[in-house]
Order: structure tokens, then sequence, then C-alpha cells
């Protein structure tokens, strides 16, 4: 018989074999929206083919399942995932039984960027390195500083480049603009540098790009089997040779940054004397001998950039997609700020631009609710990932062994009935507000149901400061300017680590005509 005789009647066999097994399978299923774990490959295939619409499959999976389902990758992959949107299990792993869900080392490896800084640190390090953040962060002295650098970013910055796309009637990318805005701002707040993305003409930072090359290998080395990603590292090939690139580039700003601030200490001959992070760590005589290492600084303030500088830009982003498709809560903006505006502690510009006074702004209850909504259906980290340290048993009655790891998916959770109610995907801030009988107030709702600023002990310490950062430009771009969307412009998320929109934010804005912000 001739040779390719017999490889013809293998691989027929094969065909026959995998069809059947397909058609064995799918009667067998009793969801059949789960999708199917094939022989060696488990659901890799049908991962790989959703990757384009990454957030929406997994919602789809979610809901079919009632918000729990085990994802199950090639054997010996490590590709094994409980994924939840149950607002039960947040509490159980994120707070009850906290200890027994630490980041663990595979978080670690994969978020080797990050050194061990205060997001992959576990038990005493991240102990130690919380409380220290924490008492910084916490200071009037930090907190003034954050507020008054907001409020002039916006004016002397954000406002000007806006008024300069107006006069010019062109598209622009929003999301970029506010992209830079916060790294802007991050970087201020975190080394006192303002690297001056934000400029007329929005030049190209290296620093800035290496964020977002490696915000986009982060994302890839949570969906290919890790022996896949750590072989590309070691061979420096593909994805993981960005990766590389990026790391240089960041490694080189932090420890020029480093080597100035201590340069200025030396000079002064004690405190460096400014409020932003890097100079309190290097003043700060209390941390202990770790306080004094390079090493510790560069893995503490990178993350520290990484918490607020993606974080907060991508916020503002889908903030202002939903105003543009929803101009009824755009006109209670205007309301609300109008109210601010009469009671005279807003400033007004020579080019008749206004900026408002961040603590007024903490007041106002309806911008406050719209943020939280948008942070509700656009959540800036859309998972959270979390590796069992012993057995255990969650809440939804999933059994969980030593190793396991589990992941939130936070994106799904704010777009699940069973969480939020049959309107859940409506971008109504009203959900978010007491009725007038009881005051009127901002409601309380638990962060292990909504979790855009992590939940338990976890629970991030610049929740304040994104919301000032938040509500100053939120607040100014409203008051000042129309912004409109791009007819036919698809805005969709990103495969990346943050909730990035995939094409940006095309937009054009205009002026706003003071009666029409007084109406």
């Amino acid at each position: 018989m001739a040779p390719w005789f017999s490889f013809l009647e293998l691989s027929l066999s094969l065909l026959c074999f995998l069809v059947f097994y397909y058609f064995h399978i799918r009667s067998k299923r009793k969801n059949p929206v789960i999708p199917l774990d094939w022989p060696l490959v488990g659901m890799l295939p049908a991962l790989l083919a959703n990757l384009h619409h990454l957030h929406e499959w997994i919602t789809s999976l979610l809901v079919a399942s009632h918000l729990n389902f085990l994802f199950t990758g090639p054997p010996r992959s490590g590709m094994q995932f409980f994924v939840t949107a149950d607002p039960a299990n947040v509490r159980h792993v994120f707070t009850s039984n906290f200890g027994n869900y630490p980041k663990g080392p595979e978080f670690e490896e994969i978020f080797d960027i990050l050194g061990g800084g205060i997001f992959t640190a576990d038990g005493e390090s991240w102990r130690r390195q919380r409380a220290r953040a924490q008492l910084l962060m916490s200071s009037p002295a930090f907190r003034s500083f954050v507020s008054r650098y907001s409020r002039d970013k916006v004016g002397n910055a954000l406002l000007p480049l806006l008024a300069h796309f107006a006069a010019g009637e062109a598209a622009f990318d929003l999301q970029d603009v506010f992209l830079r805005l916060t790294f802007d701002t991050t970087t201020t707040l975190v080394f006192g540098v303002d690297p001056g993305c934000l400029s007329v003409g929005l030049p190209e930072v290296p620093f800035a790009r290496a964020m977002d090359d490696a915000m986009h290998v982060l994302l890839l080395r949570h969906v290919v089997p890790m022996t896949w990603w750590k072989l590309a590292r070691r061979l420096g090939v593909g994805h993981e040779r960005k990766m590389e690139a990026a790391r240089r580039t960041i490694d080189a700003f932090v420890a020029d940054t480093i080597a100035k601030r201590r340069a200025e200490k030396a000079r002064a001959g004690g405190a460096v004397g400014s409020a932003d992070l890097l100079s309190s760590y290097i003043d700060d005589d209390a941390g202990g001998e770790e306080g004094g290492v390079d090493a510790f600084l560069r893995d503490t303030t990178i993350n520290l950039m990484l918490a607020g500088r993606d974080t907060t830009g991508s916020a503002l982003s889908w903030f202002f997609y939903l105003l543009t498709q929803n101009p009824r809560v755009e006109a209670k903006i205007l309301q609300e700020l109008q109210s601010v505006k009469a009671a005279g502690t807003s400033a007004t510009g020579p080019d008749g631009m206004v900026t408002f006074d961040p603590d007024e702004l903490g007041r106002l209850t309806y911008l406050h609710a719209a943020l939280c909504e948008s942070l509700r259906l656009y959540p800036p980290v859309p998972q959270e990932l979390k590796e069992a340290a012993a057995g255990d048993v969650l809440p939804c009655g999933h059994e969980v062994r030593p190793g396991d790891k589990i992941i939130v998916w936070l994106y799904a959770m704010g777009r699940m009935e069973e969480v939020w109610g049959g309107d859940c995907r409506e971008f109504r801030p009203e959900r978010w507000i007491s009725p007038e009988e009881d005051g009127g107030r901002v409601r309380y709702v638990p962060s292990y149901r909504f979790m855009s600023f992590n939940s338990g002990p976890r629970t991030c310490l610049g929740k304040d400061m994104a919301f000032v950062q938040l509500k100053a430009a939120a607040a100014a771009v409203v008051w000042n300017f129309e912004v409109e969307a791009v007819p036919g412009h698809v805005v969709e998320p990103k495969l990346s680590i943050m909730l990035h929109m995939k094409n940006g934010f095309m937009v054009t804005v205009k002026r706003r005509q003071r009666q029409a912000a007084l109406a």
C-alpha cells in the first residue's frame, strides 16, 4: 500500500474522530454557550477565536453560567481559571478569607516589570509598603499638592489644548489627550517631573510609549500559556522583545529622576522640600533600611505610576464617551456645576474658560454619581487575578485546591442582572443617589459589588486622589466645551491589561456658549 494512501486514511480517521467527538461532547453539554473542552488544547481555541472581543465574550459566558464558570486550557499549561462575577465570591476572596488568596508567585512573574512593589508584594512586605504609602498619601501637604496641581494642569494645559482643537475644527483622539493629561499629572505627583505630554503638537514621550507597550504585553501574558511567553522572554522574541525594550526605557527614566532627587537633597543639605511622593520617600527617615535602596524606590514609583496614569485616563475617556451618548446626563451635570459657578469659587481665565475648586466639586452629588456609574460599566482594570494558598470552598459551592487561580471579571460584573438589575447595561447615575426623602445623597455600595477601586484590605489608597483628578478635568471640560463623537467611529475595549479604547475616541469639540451652560 502506498505511504501516501496510509497517511490519507489516518488523516480521515482522525478527522472523523474529531467530528464525532465534537458532536458527542456538544450533546452532553448542559450549557451550549460554554466552549468545548477539547483534548490536549482545552478551551484555548475558543479563547483565541474570541480575543478580539474578549470582555464581551467573557460577559456572555458569565451570564449563561449564572456568574461563574471554569475555564480549562491545555494540560500543564497553568491555564485553568475559575472565572467569577459573583459578589459573594468576591467578598470571600478579597475580605473574609483574604489571607488565603495572595497575589501568588505566578502573578509576580507575569508583572515582573513592577518588581517587588506594592501591587505584586504579599505578606509582611505588602503590609509594610502599604502602611508607608498610606501615611505619605494621606498627609495634608500631599493632598493639597494633588488638588492644586490637578486644577492648575487642567487650566493651563488641558483647556488651552482643547481650545486649539476647537479653533481648528478638526477631529482628534480624546483618549490620547486624557492619557497625556493623566501621564503628566501622575508623573508630577509621583516624581515631581512634568514631561509635557499635553503640549500643543502632542509630542512623543519615550517613557509614556514604554508604559503603553508594557501594558499591552502584560495582557498577552494572561491569555497565552505561561510556558510560551516565558520561552519568548528567554529568547527575546515577539512581544517579549518589546517588553524588554520598554523595561530599559522605564528603568532609565526612573534611575535618572532618583539620581536628580538625591543630588537636590545633597545640595540642600537635608530634605528635598518637594511634595511629590518620590521626594517624600527619600526624605522619610522612618522607612527602614529599604528606604535608601534605589531598587525599592524604582519599584514603588513604577507601581504608583501604573495605579494613577492609565486608570484615571481610561476612566475619563469612557466617561465622556458615555456623556456623548447620554445628553440628559450632561445637562444635569451642567445644572449642578452652575451652583458652584454661582457660589464664586470657580476661576475664570483671560480666555474666558472656567476651572473649579476641587473642594467644591467634592460636594456635588450628581457628578460623583455619574463618574461612579461610568466606572461601574467601564472599570479601568477589567479583571483581577488571585491564587489560592490552601484548599477552600467558595460561597457559590466551587471547591478550590491549593494553587488554583481565580479571576474576578469586573467588566462583566457591571453587566450582570443578578448584581445590578435588569437595567444593568444602562448608563443611569440615578442608581447611585438615594431618594430625596432620604436626603438625596450618594448611596453606599459595598466594594465587593463595585470593584473599580479593588476590595478588602487591598482597596486602592489613591481613590480620593483619583476622584479629585477626575472631577477637576470632567467639570472643566463639560462646562467649557461641547464634545461630539465622530459619527461612525467604532469605540470598543482594547486587548490590554487596562480598559483602553481599541481605536481611540475620535471627537470634535467647540466652545460652549455661556447661555447654553446657564440654561
